[in-house]
This record gives structure tokens, sequence and C-alpha cells, in this order.
């Protein structure tokens, strides 16, 4: 038999398969027709029946064409793409120069500019990052680090398996901290043997008896592991300032479930504030409790509303001693984060860190707790700039999630929520997942890590300081109308330029 006699057959079988086609083509449009003309959920549809159904189409491609085609290289949000492509150069360990001219508007009003140095720092005269120890005099295990940016809060459950192998294999090897995030401690996180830092949620994840209170015996049990180093009591995170953490019900697997001691398949809400902690007392008292029972350095986390929450935290820690004092304050953005959250508390509650960062390092130096209390910042701080920014400003570490997420190949595809992340970063589906080789994966995350310091001591040492951690707002300006500039300390309190942990007079 040669082909000659298998054509006709072949054109048969052809034309039979475009005849069966049409007909379920036809199937389809004459049964959603029927479906469209009588719903009454859907106006457009039930008007324009099969047609309207492209406008859902079109309303979810429109997304990933104005990422791709329409939106300018600093235009679009919550990320630009100047941005994310810069991360992903430096994941990768390629050429990160740019040519030509920056795409950044330089004039806009509001804008932060660096003043470089008549005498930069020359090569021989640099220095790496100072070390900073966190719990010197009030924690048993005091944390010593010289690391600058970290790995911010993601449970195991926000994110899969394989992307928390890779951040803590690529933490282990650029020497930075692992944030668990509010689920709990896993075999994940652990693994590559980073430096840890527990997360305390609202619900207690990890360290909750079955009514979600605090059991000291797993509390206990987690500090045994030397791996992790402190614990944070998170009050607010930056994506729901005044709600509790959400983990849809289609990403509580059976291993979640059990690390969180909750039900298998069910929507993970957490309570919108901690029961035991009504007042600063309350915060002080926790911030005690905890620090006894493990040794360890702990802190607290929140997004900064009202600062007179801050100024009433300090006058509780004189009044009660200073050695009571949270060994570090985080302090969240509220410009969102990956997380699942309502709208409303990401588009409009809480102060963004521009606003807060500085308030927050005014007033710990007004009271003289800023060598007390150390400061860690994070919110959408993923490049060297916005780094360098909140250092000058007065932070001591910088937490990043997105940035790492970046690392890992994150598209911003903004499905964080929903089970269907396309890199396998943010879902529990193994098809998706199949695609994020940790080993690969924590190689970026380290090259990530080194590369955001790397540059930042560059701007350091083009504002004439040997590193990073010496940048203050003396080398930060603020661009006003008619192309004027004026020192950034000109926006907060006083006219001041505080010295980073000189005391207020």
């Amino acid at each position: 038999m040669n082909i000659q006699s298998l054509a006709p057959s072949i054109i048969q079988w052809g034309a039979l398969t475009l005849v069966f086609l049409f007909g379920l083509g036809v199937l389809y449009v004459l049964v959603a027709y029927i479906v469209d003309k009588t719903q009454t959920t859907h106006t457009i549809r039930r008007n324009y029946p099969v047609v309207g159904r492209f406008r859902y189409v079109l309303e979810h491609l429109g997304e990933f064409f104005r990422q791709y085609f329409f939106a300018m290289d600093r235009e679009e949000l919550p990320f630009n793409r100047a941005e994310r492509s810069w991360v992903y150069r430096a994941s990768k360990k390629v050429d990160s120069t740019i040519a030509f001219g920056s795409t950044r508007s330089l004039n806009s009003e509001g804008e932060i500019i660096f003043i470089n140095s008549a005498f930069p720092i020359l090569k021989e005269d640099t220095a790496g990052p100072a070390t900073v120890v966190i719990g010197k005099g009030s924690a048993a295990q005091p944390y010593e680090t010289n690391a600058i940016i970290n790995i911010s809060a993601m449970s195991f459950g926000s994110i899969s398996k394989p992307a928390v192998r890779a951040l803590s294999m690529g933490a282990k090897a650029a020497g930075i901290w692992l944030n668990t995030g509010e689920g709990g401690l896993s075999p994940y996180h652990l693994e590559g043997g980073c430096d840890v830092v527990f997360q305390i949620g609202t619900a207690k994840y990890g360290v909750r008896d079955n009514e979600g209170n605090l059991d000291t015996k797993k509390l206990k049990a987690v500090a045994q592991n030397p791996q992790v180093k402190m614990f944070e009591i998170k009050l607010s995170q930056g994506a729901k300032p005044g709600k509790g953490g959400i983990l849809p019900g289609a990403k509580v697997t059976e291993e979640i479930a059990n690390i969180r001691n909750i039900p298998v398949g069910k929507d993970s809400i957490s309570p919108n504030g901690h029961t035991n902690i009504r007042s600063t007392d309350d915060v002080i008292d926790m911030v005690c409790e905890v620090r006894e029972l493990t040794g360890r350095p702990v802190g607290i986390k929140l997004v900064v509303g009202d600062i007179a929450f801050i100024e009433e935290l300090c006058l509780t820690v004189h009044r009660r001693g200073v050695i009571t004092a949270p060994d570090f304050i985080t302090i969240d953005s509220a410009d969102g984060g990956t997380g699942a959250a309502p709208q409303p508390l990401m588009d409009y509650v809480g102060m963004p860190i521009r606003e807060s960062l500085p308030q927050v390092v005014d007033m710990l130096i007004r009271y003289g707790l800023r060598e007390r209390i150390k400061v860690v910042v994070s919110g959408k701080l993923i490049t060297p700039s916005r780094v360098a920014w909140a250092l000058a400003v007065g932070a001591d570490f910088i937490n990043s999630a997105r940035g790492f997420m970046f690392s890992l190949g994150c598209i911003q595809a903004m499905q964080c929520n929903k089970n269907t992340c396309p890199t396998g970063i943010t879902t529990h589906k193994k098809s998706l997942q199949r695609g994020l080789v940790p080993e690969v994966k924590s190689e970026r995350v380290a090259h990530y890590a080194r590369q955001i310091v790397a540059d930042v001591n560059m701007l350091a040492h083009s504002c004439g300081v040997p590193n990073a951690r010496d940048l203050n707002r003396s080398h930060l300006r603020v661009i006003e109308g008619n192309r004027k500039t004026s020192a950034y300390t000109d926006y907060y309190p006083d006219n001041e330029t505080p010295t980073r942990y000189q005391p207020k007079p």
C-alpha cells in the first residue's frame, strides 16, 4: 500500500473531521444562544447572545496585552516593566546596564534623587555593609547579621513548596534571612539551611492550640531549631491592614492544614487582630513573653496608620523599662502585597512607607530608642535605588517579597489568590509547579540579593560614603515645582535631619 492509495481515505477522513467540528461549533453556538437569552445574571450576554461572551474574554486578556504591548516602560502598576526587567537581569546575572538615557522622569514633582559627592569613594576605600546586632542586652541569643535585603514574609500556603525550597536555598547562598510568613514553619523553610525569622500571625499558625491561643510548648519547640533566629509578631500587613490573612480553601492542602492545625480545603481566614492584644501594654506583654520563652529577639510588624500608636508604644517602653521594648519594628507599606485582600483595604487604608518610615524613625529618635529598636521596612522595595532610599531615611534592613518572586520567574500575572499562577510560585497544582525547579531558581534568588547589595553600595560610594549603611537623609533631595529641589527632610516635622542612632535633645 502506497501513499497514493491512501490519499482518498485521508481526504475523506479530513472532510468528515471538518464537518464534525463544524457541527460541534454550530451546536455550541445554539446552546450558548439559548443559555445567554434565558439567563438573567449578565445583561450584555442577554442582550447580545454569544457575541457578548467576547467581552469577558477580551477583558481578561486586556491586562496581559497592556503589560506586553501597550504600557510604557515606566507606566504599569504595581511594578513597571523597567523595574521587573532590572530584577530579571540581576537574578540571571546578565548585563544590567542601559543606554541612551533614563526613561524615568527626572523632573516630576515629588521624585527623589540622590546627591552625588564631588569626591566619590574610591575602590580601595570601600567597605562592606556594617554588622547590626538585634536583641543585644534583651535576648539570651541576640542575632548578628550584615545582611541588607532579606526575604519578606510569604507563608507556605500563599506560595508553593518548590518556591519555598528555592527561597530557602537562595537565602543560604546569599547569607540573608527568610521570613516564614504567618503560615507556620515548614520543612521547606529549613531545607536550604538559611537563617529563619518565624512570624506569629493573628491566628498563631504553627504555635496555636485548638482554640487558636498561643501554645507555649509548640513555641519552645520551634525555638529549639538553631536556624530560627528571631520571632516577629504580626499586627497587620500591607495587603490588608485591619484584616487578618486570607488563604482560599483551594490552596489549603492536607500538608498545609497539618502545619497550620486547620481543616483541609476550607478558607483559612485569620482574625483581624490578636485576641490577647488590645493595647500597647499588651504588645509589650507578648513581646516579653515570647522573648522569655524562646531566648530570641522579638519584634512586631505593622502597617502604620495613626503615628500616635508609635508614640504611645515609646511611652509604654519608657514606663516599663527600655529592656521591655521590641527588638525590632517591621514597617510594611500600605500599597499592597501578594496575598488575597479586599480592594478597599489595599487601595485606601494605611500609610505607604514613604510617609511612615521617616515618621517612625523620627519618633524613635525623639524618645531615645533608635539604637535599642532596629527598623525593618518592606513594601515594593525591589530595586537598588528604592533600597538605598530606605537605608538613607533610617531603616536598618529591607525585606522584599515581590522582588524575590520576580527572581523566581514571576510575570506579574496577578493570579496569586487563584491557585492558577502560571509560573508555579503561588499555586499548589503540580502541573504548574513543574516549571519551577528549586535548584535553578535558588541561584537566581542569590544573584538578585547580591546584585541589590552591590548596586546599593555603588550608590553609596557615589554619594561619598564607604558603605550603604552610612547613607542618610542629607544624601537625598525631592523635586519640587519648577524643577527645584529641596532637602528631603523639608517634608517632615521640624525640618530636621535626624542622625542615625542619635537621640533628639
